[in-house]
C-alpha cells in the first residue's frame, strides 16, 4: 500500500529542499549525506572549508535550469562548481548553499574546422578540448597548469589564461558564445559560432565574471591550426632581477614568443626533482618558447638569444628534440603541485607592467625578510602574471595569518606598479576585501549593479568578489 506523501510543513527546510531536487534530477544527482557533502567543502584554496548544504550533480542545460528555478523558489544560494581547482576560493561553499558542479556536462555538441570553432558542455577539460581536435591538426589555446582537470566553466568563470597566453591571448580572446542559465532558471544565449556579436559585449561581462551572473553550461570557443613547430630555449640567471630585466628588453624588443615563464631556484629544485627536465643550476630561469617554421624558429631565437646574452646567463640552452621539449614543459606545468609536495604555501595572482618586474621581484625579496616567510615565484613573465608561492607551515599557529597579511602586500604592490589583482585566479573569497585597493567606490557600486541586473535576489555565488560589508547589504535590501 502506497504512504502518503509527508506534509511539505513538517519537512526540515534542508529536507524539502533535497526532495525538490530529486524530483527534477536523477537519485545518484542529488548528494546530500554530510559525509558525501565534504568532498565539496573547499576548492585549490584549502585553507578554508565549508560544508554545503547539498550538491547536484546536472547533465544538462535543462536540468541546471530546473536546479535554478528550485533554489531561486526557496531562496537558497547556489555556488557553481566546475573542476574545483579554483586558487582563490572561488567554489567555496557557505553552510546554506547548493553546490551545482557542472562535472556531468562533458559532451561534444559541434566541431566546425572551416569556420574554426568547437561547442562544447562546459563540464568538459580544458585539455580534453584540444584532445577532440588535435588529430585533425587543431588545438585550443588557453593552456593554465591546471588544464589536465579544470573545466571550460571554470576558466570562463575566472578568464583563465596560461603559459601560451602571451601570443595567444586568455579565455576572453577564445570565447565566442555560451549558453548560461540565470539564477531564475532562464536560458539565455550569448555570441555564437561569429567573430563578434552586435550590440552590447555581453560576453566579455559573462568571462571573468566568476559565477556570479548565471551557469555556463556550454560554450563556443575558437580553435587554432596547429603550428608548424615549436622550440623552447632554457635561459638560466644569477637573480631573480636580471632575468625579470631579460624579460622586459625581450618584449621592448617587439618580440613576440608563444610563452615566457619564470621560475626562481625553489620551483627549479621542486620541478627538476618531479620532470627531471635538465633545468640549469641557477637563481632564475626562464623558458622561451617560439613556433612557425624551422626558419622562423631559428631567427626569432637567434634574436632572443642575442637579448639574452647582454643580461649574462649562467646557461642558454634549446630543446633537441620533442621528448627534451616535453619534459620542459612537464616541469613547468607541474610547479604547483611539486611544490605542494615538499610545503604547505598560498598562491596569489597579481599582474603588473613587464617594465616593473625586476623592481616587483627585487621588494617580494624585502618583504619575505620582513615576514620570516619564504617566497617561490613561478609565472607568466610575458604577460607579467605572477604567481608568488609564500611558503608556510599550516600545523603553526598564526603562521597561515601571516601569510595572509604578506599576500595582502604583495598584491598592493601590484597595483602601486600599475598593475591589478588578479590574472587568471579571479577574486574568489582570497581578494574580495583587496577591491578598495584597485577600485573607487563608484566603481565597484557599477559592479554591483551589474549584479543587480542579472542576479536581483544576490543567490549566486556568495561572499565572493566584493567586499563581504557590501555584498551582505546587496542581499539584504534584496531579501
Amino acid at each position: 500500500m502506497e504512504m502518503p506523501a509527508p506534509d511539505a510543513a513538517v519537512l526540515s527546510r534542508k529536507d524539502r529542499i533535497v526532495a525538490r531536487l530529486r524530483g527534477v534530477l536523477p537519485s545518484d544527482a542529488v548528494i546530500d549525506d554530510p559525509a558525501e557533502t565534504r568532498a565539496y567543502e573547499c576548492d585549490a584554496l584549502t585553507a578554508y572549508r565549508c560544508p554545503p548544504l547539498a550538491a547536484v550533480l546536472p547533465s544538462s542545460t535543462a536540468e541546471v535550469a530546473a536546479v535554478l528555478r528550485i533554489c531561486h523558489e526557496e531562496g537558497v544560494p547556489v555556488v557553481p562548481r566546475g573542476s574545483g581547482t579554483s586558487l582563490a576560493g572561488g567554489a567555496l561553499p557557505t553552510a546554506d548553499s547548493v553546490i551545482l558542479g557542472v562535472a556531468r556536462l562533458t559532451d561534444v555538441i559541434e566541431t566546425d574546422y572551416a569556420n574554426r570553432f568547437i561547442r562544447v558542455q562546459a563540464g568538459r577539460t580544458n585539455l580534453s578540448v584540444t584532445g577532440a581536435v588535435e588529430s585533425d591538426g587543431f588545438f585550443y589555446a588557453p593552456d593554465p597548469s591546471s588544464q589536465l582537470a579544470c573545466a571550460i566553466a571554470g576558466n570562463i568563470a575566472m578568464n583563465s589564461g596560461g603559459a601560451h597566453c602571451l601570443k595567444y591571448g586568455v579565455t576572453t580572446n577564445n570565447l565566442l558564445g555560451v549558453t548560461m542559465v540565470l539564477m531564475d532558471g532562464t536560458v539565455v544565449e550569448i555570441g555564437g559560432a561569429h567573430l563578434d556579436a552586435p550590440g552590447l559585449d555581453l560576453l566579455g561581462v559573462i568571462c571573468g565574471s566568476e559565477g556570479q551572473l548565471g551557469v555556463v553550461t556550454e560554450a563556443t570557443l575558437r580553435i587554432l591550426p596547429k603550428p608548424e613547430g615549436a622550440r623552447p630555449v632554457l635561459m638560466g640567471f644569477d637573480s631573480n632581477e636580471v632575468a625579470g630585466a631579460c624579460v622586459s628588453d625581450i618584449i621592448k624588443a617587439g618580440i613576440l614568443p608563444v610563452a615566457i615563464e619564470f621560475m626562481d631556484r625553489p620551483c627549479i629544485r621542486a620541478c627538476e626533482d618531479f620532470a627531471k627536465a635538465g633545468y640549469p643550476d641557477c637563481e632564475a630561469l626562464l623558458i622561451v618558447e617560439v613556433e612557425g617554421s624551422p626558419a622562423e624558429i631559428d631567427e626569432q631565437l637567434g634574436l632572443i638569444k642575442q637579448i639574452a646574452a647582454r643580461h649574462d646567463p649562467v646557461e642558454m640552452r634549446e630543446a633537441r628534440d620533442e621528448d627534451e621539449a616535453k619534459r620542459i614543459w612537464l616541469g613547468r606545468k607541474s610547479a604547483f603541485g611539486a611544490m605542494g609536495q615538499i610545503n604547505d604555501y598560498m598562491c596569489l595572482d597579481g599582474t603588473i607592467p613587464v617594465s616593473s618586474l625586476p623592481h616587483v621581484l627585487r621588494r617580494i625579496g624585502e618583504m619575505s625578510k620582513d615576514y620570516g616567510l619564504d617566497v617561490a615565484n613561478v609565472f607568466h613573465a610575458g604577460d607579467g602574471n605572477m604567481h608568488p608561492l609564500i611558503l608556510f607551515d599550516a600545523n603553526k599557529p598564526g603562521d597561515l595569518e601571516k601569510c595572509e597579511a604578506f599576500g595582502a602586500d604583495i598584491l598592493k604592490l601590484c597595483v602601486e606598479v600599475g598593475g591589478c589583482l588578479t590574472g587568471e585566479h579571479g577574486v574568489g573569497i582570497e581578494k574580495r576585501d583587496l577591491m578598495t585597493t584597485q577600485f573607487a567606490p563608484e566603481d565597484i557600486e557599477a559592479q554591483l549593479r551589474v549584479k543587480d541586473v542579472f542576479d536581483p535576489a544576490w543567490l549566486l555565488n556568495p561572499a565572493k568578489v566584493f567586499p563581504l560589508a557590501a555584498t551582505e547589504a546587496r542581499r539584504a535590501r534584496a531579501a
